[in-house]
């Protein structure tokens, strides 16, 4: 019999073997400094677009103000024990209702992580009997939370209604069998690449089936639609998704999320939903943080004003200088550009250390080989110098990409890690 650690030991798995070349500067980097466009990466000055403070609340004055008296009055630890037991709240209740207002739901409840959270939703709403048919490109919480489900389920297509049509075709007779229903599943913002998930044309097939839609509107939440309600608001389809979840951890810049559908729905969710059945509640410094935050949303739409702003100049920006940004329709903003992993840890070395720019690099197993992703977020905070030096900046790494020094500087580390 082998030890269990064998294999992982001689295994680290496809982004891990890259730890010895890669940890410290490409994965688990030290950004310091406030919360803002501009960041110190190693003792450098950094524009920085890898920041999901797409409002630019995260280092605002009366932000830490709230946050600090927070902390101040309740310290970290209140309330103490699940929120079924010992840890709710009225600000804990108003929270939810103010989220549910601002999604336009019936209720909303209250999760510590989006991610967590998702997992245990969809492990609540369905049963061995029920089918689940997702997005394949859905997120890595949503892949997890099918991966709890005890009965079947299918993917459709990144966004291709023909393809989900023919997956709720086979999703309808197996229905018919088990005596379940349907859950379909899809993001209302896709994190990578920047689109919006079809939404309205979902929508508009529960007119053929009979299904409920689940929607991860992490991306959306804060920076569509007119209110900032999100992507559903934007293409006009919010009363067609059944269970809506957002987090905190993005336009709200904190910690935390909530689940929001009819009340019948948050009703059962509270009594059934194990992640927060039997974990700590929220801490108040977190509730007390996102009303504030909430309420700037709310009555600031400025700051999204503000942001879509930098986007159109950076993705415009972008465009017209040649590069391919995908298919994007939201905040997110995907480069692609051809190469090895080799090469794109050159190439992002030399965009940190010789243009002082900063943004995520995606590479294999997440994208195709041989593809690069550079992924930019923009926030409310960047300005329209920071998007002209970045321009300058790719279009000179582009450059270097095609004719050859990336591959040329890479060759050592590509030896030896025999690619």
């Amino acid at each position: 019999m082998k030890d269990l650690f064998d294999r992982i030991l001689a295994n680290k798995g496809p982004l891990g073997k890259w730890a010895s070349q890669a940890e410290g500067y490409f994965v688990f980097p030290k950004l310091e400094g406030p919360i803002s466009n501009r960041m110190k990466f190693q003792g450098k000055d950094v524009i920085t677009w890898s920041i999901n403070d797409y409002l630019g609340l995260a280092n605002l004055p009366e932000i830490k103000k709230v946050d600090g008296d927070a902390a101040a009055e309740y310290g970290a630890a209140y309330p103490m024990g699940a929120r079924m037991m010992s840890g709710h709240t009225d600000f804990h209740e108003q929270l939810e209702k103010e989220c549910a207002a601002f999604v336009e739901k019936e209720a909303a409840y209250l999760l510590n992580f989006g991610y967590q959270g998702f997992m245990s939703v969809i492990d609540a709403l369905v049963t061995k009997d029920d089918i689940i048919v997702y997005d394949v490109d859905c997120h890595a919480c949503i892949i997890d939370g099918v991966r709890l489900h005890m009965g079947k389920r299918f993917t459709f297509v990144h966004n291709n209604p023909e393809s989900l049509e023919k997956n709720l075709e086979r999703a309808t007779k197996m229905a018919e069998q088990t005596g379940g229903g349907i859950l379909v599943i899809s993001e209302g913002v896709f994190g990578m690449r920047g689109e919006q998930g079809i939404l309205k044309e979902i929508v508009a097939l529960k007119e053929k089936f009979n299904f409920r839609l689940l929607v991860d509107d992490a991306h959306g939440f804060g920076t569509l639609g007119k209110t900032g309600a999100g992507a559903g608001q934007e293409q006009g389809v919010q009363d067609g998704i059944d269970v809506y979840l957002a987090t905190f951890a993005k336009s709200m810049a904190s910690i935390g999320a909530f689940v929001a559908a009819e009340q019948g729905i948050i009703d059962y969710l509270k009594y059934n939903l194990r992640s927060q059945m039997f974990a700590k509640s929220l801490p108040m410094v977190y509730v007390k943080g996102a009303l504030k935050r909430l309420d700037m949303l709310r009555t600031q739409p400025e700051l999204k004003a503000k942001l879509w702003e930098n986007v159109n100049a950076l993705q415009n920006g972008l465009k017209e200088k040649g590069f391919d940004i995908g298919t994007t329709t939201s905040c997110v903003t995907p480069v692609y550009l051809n190469g090895s992993i080799p090469e794109a840890m050159a190439l992002v070395k030399d965009l940190r250390e010789n243009h002082g720019i900063f943004c995520s690099i995606v590479v294999y197993p997440v994208i195709p080989k041989g593809l690069i992703l550079l992924r930019l977020i923009p926030t409310a905070t960047h300005t329209l110098q920071d998007v002209e030096e970045t321009l300058a900046a790719f279009s000179a790494i582009r450059e270097r990409l095609q004719n050859g020094t990336y591959k040329r500087l890479s060759a050592a580390v590509a030896a030896a890690m025999g690619e």
